[in-house]
């Protein structure tokens, strides 16, 4: 039953990333972005589905779970991931924080109550944030054109090649137990939204077109991540003196939308996770 789930999953992702080359047939002046028409027209369906479907959940489940609880049902499900972070900071040749986050792991099962408590923290061993997509760009991999899956949401080409990996070394997906990993899955999903939700309002105040600030977004910030920082993230329309890295405000913004879209929480680790993110005003 696991490996036929895992492969119904992976097949799942592959149809996705299949029905978005082949749709994309317009093309347009971006180069990051050749299948915008096809782009748009799936943005708007997760955009919609996120309305109809899981921002509701995750207002009741804000509504309904105390503060204390949901910041110990994110440092849970943030620990079920840190395995696969540390394994990819290995491959990307970073060996000791792929140590830190198997030592994070390990106190948070241990000392930490199965993750509930995020004792690693307090003791000095950071949370990370990698997946193959990185591990792929920091080997030389070309990242391709800007794809938004239907479910999964934004991606390259690069990053969707590498989701069905992504899923399958994600830990929930490696639980036998269906209605235990469902649920761990459910879970996951709208807790990240109810994350998010007090951002929403900021990105529609942000942004005239929410499509292009969320796939600039998105790119600025995958880039930055396969650099480790080392990229200095821009708004691409500004010019040169007046560019600027982006700001908290404008991160926490853009990061809803994008964060909305990956509905399946997999290639994408909230820097926010057991937190919610207020509304800031962009100035």
């Amino acid at each position: 039953m696991r490996n036929v789930f895992r492969s119904s999953r992976a097949s799942l992702a592959a149809a996705a990333i299949s029905a978005a080359l082949l749709g994309g047939c317009a093309t347009t002046g971006n180069p990051d972005d050749p299948l915008e028409g096809y782009n748009r027209a799936m943005f708007s369906f997760n955009e919609q589905l996120d309305k109809v479907a899981i921002k509701p959940a995750a207002q009741v489940y804000e509504a309904v779970l105390p503060s204390p609880l949901r910041t110990g049902v994110g440092n849970v499900l943030g620990n079920l991931g840190d395995p696969w972070i540390a394994l990819n900071n290995v491959l990307q040749g970073k060996v000791a924080e792929g140590m830190s986050d198997l030592m994070r792991f390990a106190l948070n099962s241990t000392w930490g109550l199965l993750g509930l408590l995020d004792i690693a923290s307090e003791a000095g061993l950071p949370k990370h944030d990698e997946d193959l997509g990185q591990t792929l760009g920091r080997w030389g991999v070309g990242e391709g054109a800007y794809i938004v899956l239907p479910f999964f949401g934004p991606r390259t080409v690069r990053d969707a090649v590498a989701l069905p990996a992504d899923m399958m070394g994600n830990e929930p997906f490696s639980i036998d137990h269906v209605p235990t990993r469902n649920t761990v899955l459910g879970t996951r999903v709208v807790h990240g939204r109810s994350v998010l939700l007090g951002a929403d309002r900021t990105l529609e105040e942000a942004a005239l077109d929410r499509y292009a600030f969320v796939r600039d977004f998105y790119l600025e910030q995958r880039r930055y991540k396969v650099s480790d920082g080392r990229q200095e993230r821009v708004y691409e329309d500004f010019d040169e003196q007046s560019a600027a890295p982006l700001g908290g405000e404008v991160d926490a913004a853009a990061a809803t939308a994008v964060e909305n879209l990956e509905l399946a929480g997999i290639g994408a680790t909230p820097a926010t996770t057991g937190r919610r993110v207020t509304r800031q005003t962009i100035q």
